[in-house]
């Protein structure tokens, strides 16, 4: 069964009970169908999860007398001491969790108090004492009715990349960033698409020209690193025979030859001031002069541009134009490393797979991926970002299809195939995929990094041991001390 699969069938619930004895029958019950259950009794500590926590699925009891009064931190909402204290928790769920689904647990008198509830929110609600299969197949409902959202919603985020053809991207920053190629790719606007070094600013810019209405015409790239001003402007404007020492025929640049289409620009805060001076006034004019000649020539094309510098930080340094950067940031758009979308990381190594396996294996077997080596190359950094985690890939697969099989055993990618320096080394010290953990105790930080491994693998806590690195008996200890099952 697939990583993405199990995640499926398991629900993340977060159980708020003060009758410690209520709380763990209610957990065991649900953790039977496979749902990773955090257990809290009070309150404060129900703010705490649903502040740092992710979850389906919310069970809160209405009253608890002895959850005493507090301010839900971080959302201002005051929950009273005892009375209608359930109400505070579905309040700020809704607030911190809005993808989340919330069950009211009352006793008998509290039945109007739930209607209410629920006609303000909540998924629905059930009175005491409880029918466990009933209570049951209730959360199993609110978890199919969380998960069916996010297929809709999955659905909705495939349809708005249609046409953004080889880009993959399941992640909220990257859906963000398609959503505003798309938006512009229509217009003639500029667009200056900034990123760390293998990100995938070209692959962009070759959807903007594939999206705007200059599809049918060329798409014209060119680097700029590493380039000489004479080069740039060879390579860029063209020349007239005769131009200089060689040029034994008129020649064309990039400008001319994109002529209706679309002109990209790698690096551009690699390009020497000088020629960035003699940019600008194409740009401007919308006129190039080939080298050795006087005669200007009309251009008509969209500029899309890229560096992984901070061009604005070179202007202040004096060594990039303001005037020129102007000019080209008519659209930024800025594509997150892969380290701050560790959700883009399961479809590109799948994409990957079925892509190199392909090629070196027309009709053959598709390797599949184990959850623990997805699970590594998800915790890896990847400074080299996708450029890297493709290599890698395609290292793997290499590795992978060159065993030898027994008869009826399928390949499959596993921790071995992971070159030593990805296997050894996990996320950067302090990431957590991209969110701030500054001022988080380490024993919230903990009990996240359980939580999320138990989800990986369906509650399987040998497996989840062994992924975190610690003894079953370690994680025995620590699911009783933090009150998960």
């Amino acid at each position: 069964m697939s990583v993405t699969d199990r995640a499926q069938l398991a629900a993340q619930v977060l159980i708020v009970e003060d009758e410690v004895e209520h709380a763990d029958v209610m957990a065991e019950a649900l953790r039977r169908p496979g749902h990773v259950c955090t257990v809290v009794h009070t309150v404060k500590d129900a703010a705490e999860e649903l502040r740092l926590g992710a979850f389906d699925v919310i069970v809160t009891d209405l009253r608890m007398p002895g959850s005493g009064g507090t301010e839900l931190a971080g959302v201002g909402v005051v929950a009273p001491d005892g009375a209608d204290a359930g109400l505070r928790v579905l309040e700020a769920a809704r607030r911190l969790q809005p993808a989340a689904e919330t069950v009211l647990v009352t006793a008998h008198g509290d039945v109007p108090t739930a209607r209410a509830a629920f006609k303000s929110g909540a998924y629905d609600f059930i009175q005491k004492p409880l029918d466990l299969e009933v209570f049951r197949n209730l959360v199993n409902r609110a978890a199919e009715t969380v998960l069916l959202r996010h297929q809709n919603s999955a659905l909705r985020d495939q349809v708005e990349q249609a046409g953004f053809e080889g880009i993959i991207a399941t992640s909220e920053p990257m859906r963000r960033v398609l959503r505003t190629v798309r938006t512009v790719a229509a217009s003639n606007i500029p667009v200056l698409i900034t990123g760390e070094s293998g990100t995938g600013k070209e692959l962009l810019a070759q959807s903007v020209h594939r999206n705007s209405k200059r599809a049918a015409g060329r798409y014209a790239p060119f680097n700029c690193a590493g380039q000489s001003e004479s080069l740039l402007e060879d390579a860029l404007f063209g020349h007239v025979r005769g131009a200089y020492t060689g040029a034994d025929k008129d020649r064309a640049g990039v400008f001319e030859y994109a002529d209706g289409g679309t002109v990209f620009l790698d690096e551009i805060g690699d390009m020497p001031l000088t020629m960035q001076a003699k940019l600008l006034r194409v740009l401007e004019s919308g006129e190039v002069v080939r080298l050795g000649s006087n005669e200007p020539r009309k251009v008509d094309v969209r500029f899309v541009s890229a560096t992984n510098r901070d061009l604005r930080e070179l202007v202040k340094g004096g060594t990039f134009r303001e005037d020129l950067f102007f000019r080209i940031n008519g659209s930024h758009v800025t594509i997150p490393p892969l380290r701050e979308r560790r959700e883009d990381i399961p479809p590109l190594v799948a994409h990957a797979v079925d892509r190199y396996a392909a090629q070196l294996s027309p009709g053959g077997q598709v390797p599949s991926v184990s959850d623990a080596a997805m699970m590594r190359l998800t915790a890896y950094a990847w400074p080299g970002n996708v450029r890297q985690l493709m290599n890698v890939v395609q290292n793997m697969v290499i590795q992978c299809l060159s065993e030898a099989l027994a008869p009826g055993q399928k390949p499959m990618i596993d921790l071995r195939h992971i070159p030593d320096d990805v296997r050894a080394n996990g996320a950067d010290e302090g990431d957590a995929g991209g969110a701030s953990l500054a001022g988080t105790s380490l024993e919230q930080i903990e009990k996240r990094a359980i939580r999320e491994t138990l989800r990986l693998t369906n509650g399987n806590r040998e497996q989840a041991a062994t992924l975190l690195g610690i003894g079953e008996r370690t994680l025995y200890r620590k699911l009783k001390d933090y009150g998960l099952r």
